[in-house]
């Protein structure tokens, strides 16, 4: 078999495994708005993960391990969180927390701009070649504390905060748009839950969803470092 039909039998088996992640993984659980499905049909999820990933292995449903003692977040976990931010494509977003940059893709594709914060600067940049493979402009990556936020370019209109919190760090609270969302996990080290918060003038609203596992949030208003 030669290159050319080698790389369209990977690019028809890389589809394939996309479209079973989206039916199988989160359609059955409740996943349903078509500009998010579509959003994970169209990212190639094994760009993010380690160059020694197998190809289905990168579509399991599960966490998976990345570079710096990180991981990369499960398929549906990922979904479920960005569903509940409700994002129209006119929004500016905050990710604390960029990881592997599968989070900011999924984001870009949904949202008019992003920034994303990520406390390892050599993580920051494998994310950055990661996300040019996307092609999107609307990403911007910053490295520094994930607790405090990006005060630069507040307010935000979502905030999605991708490693487990003991609370959720008030600077975030603050870079929060009137009548914006932001989900994070709220918890232990070991457990926590999904908190769903939307800003209502001065006060907070705060909705509480499934558990879930996340790597700690580490800062000034998170987990002190190790």
């Amino acid at each position: 078999m030669n290159n050319q039909a080698e790389q369209n039998d990977r690019q028809a088996r890389e589809k394939q495994l996309r479209e079973k992640m989206v039916r199988e993984q989160l359609q059955r659980r409740g996943i349903d708005d078509p500009r998010l499905l579509q959003t994970f049909r169209s990212v190639p999820r094994q760009w993010f993960c380690t160059p020694e990933t197998p190809l289905e292995q990168a579509y399991m449903d599960h966490a998976m391990p990345i570079e710096q003692g990180q991981t990369i977040s499960q398929p549906y976990m990922v979904a479920r969180m960005t569903q509940l931010l409700q994002l129209d494509g006119s929004e500016k977003v905050l990710e604390i927390g960029t990881g592997s940059g599968y989070q900011a893709a999924i984001l870009g594709n949904l949202a008019a701009e992003v920034h994303s914060v990520e406390r390892l600067h050599a993580l920051a940049e494998q994310a950055k070649k990661a996300l040019r493979k996307t092609g999107l402009d609307n990403i911007h990556i910053h490295v520094g504390d994930g607790t405090l936020g990006w005060p630069d370019e507040a307010p935000y209109n979502a905030i999605v905060v991708t490693a487990a919190a003991p609370d959720i760090p008030s600077s975030l609270l603050k870079q929060l748009a009137e009548g914006g969302r932001m989900i994070a996990p709220v918890g232990s080290q070991g457990v926590q839950r999904l908190a769903l918060v939307t800003r209502k003038g001065d006060g907070f609203q705060k909705q509480w969803h499934e558990n879930c596992i996340f790597v700690p949030l580490l800062g000034e208003q998170g987990w002190p470092e190790p």
